[in-house]
């Protein structure tokens, strides 16, 4: 179940990818986005403040005022670009929503494209913090697109955040292309049994309240199922897998094939779950064996599970979580 197929459009920042559009004239190339993801993703890239019309180099912008309603304004000279900037937001969402994009990776802290922690000042102290809030376009992205994965380049460093982001990428991908291909509550039971394990490694709470949905869905509304169903998955793949939900995921795979193996596999089974719960062994390690055991008993509702293949192999991404 490795992925086989079109790159994966993301949106993505543009001087991430070493475009020369910051404020200073330089950029930020991220040669693990562009290297390793590049190989999987296409990157639609979007720097607001070059693509509103700001001169490149420029003078640097900060956040000002309210957080929930910040002003987009020049350190020095105090020009406001709040009101065109957000005639241009309005404009580019309208166009990123034509682009069937799966997730988008922003520039950390930026006025404009930041998701999170971007520094807001006092309106009339540019020396003075009030608070942290997200930037203009960034903010306004996640508003409009609720469902799509973000993440920011620097969270992206971080390997459980970064193993978490392209899980969900992956997910929400599947799920676009489910929805494209007559997706109905009737195949929605499909779609969910082969993500029943993925979801339950990451909220066994969420993975809880989708068995009531699915149970109960053919007595409501299609598109209120959907709309929820999609809702509550996303919200429920924003938590990150621990190493206890894992365990308990494997053992629940393990009651599958518990009676085909022998002693000895079992007890080869149960020390490389047992290394791995010790940190001696990432997740890879117990899984590997579980996929050999599944291959060999030929068990078809596990084969199909997303679980043990949530991404690409080659990305190696769960060699060290």
């Amino acid at each position: 179940m490795a992925y086989k197929g079109k790159k994966i459009k993301i949106g993505i920042s543009s001087c991430l990818l070493g475009e020369k559009v910051r404020y200073d004239g330089g950029h930020k190339l991220d040669r693990f986005i562009t290297g390793t993801l590049g190989r999987y993703f296409e990157w639609v890239p979007v720097c607001p403040e070059s693509e509103y019309g700001l001169p490149v180099p420029r003078e640097a912008l900060r956040l000002t005022g309210d957080s929930e309603a910040p002003h987009l304004v020049t350190i020095k000279t105090g020009v406001d670009h709040t009101r065109g900037m957000l005639r241009w937001v309005r404009k580019k969402l309208a166009e990123l929503e034509t682009k069937n994009l799966s997730g988008f990776i922003f520039k950390s802290k930026s006025p404009s494209s930041g998701i999170g922690g971007v520094k807001i000042y006092d309106s009339t102290d540019m020396s003075s913090r009030t608070g942290t809030g997200s930037g203009i376009f960034g903010g306004a992205f996640i508003k409009r697109f609720p469902l799509i994965p973000v993440e920011d380049e620097e969270r992206v460093h971080n390997t459980a955040l970064r193993e978490n982001f392209i899980e969900r990428v992956f997910v929400f991908r599947r799920w676009q292309k489910f929805r494209r291909e007559n997706g109905s509550v009737k195949n929605l039971m499909g779609f969910h049994t082969s993500h029943k394990l993925q979801i339950l490694a990451h909220s066994p709470r969420h993975y809880t309240t989708l068995e009531h949905l699915m149970s109960d869905g053919k007595q409501r509304n299609r598109r209120n199922v959907l709309s929820k169903y999609i809702e509550i998955l996303t919200e429920g793949m924003c938590l990150t897998a621990t190493v206890k939900k894992h365990i308990n995921v494997m053992m629940h795979i393990l009651g599958y094939f518990k009676k085909n193996v022998s002693s000895d596999e079992k007890l080869e089974l149960s020390d490389a779950i047992d290394n791995y719960r010790k940190g001696l062994v990432p997740w890879i390690v117990p899984v590997t064996l579980i996929r050999h055991y599944i291959r060999r008993f030929d068990i078809p509702y596990l084969k199909r599970q997303y679980y043990l293949y949530p991404h690409p192999l080659e990305l190696m991404l769960r060699n060290h979580v």
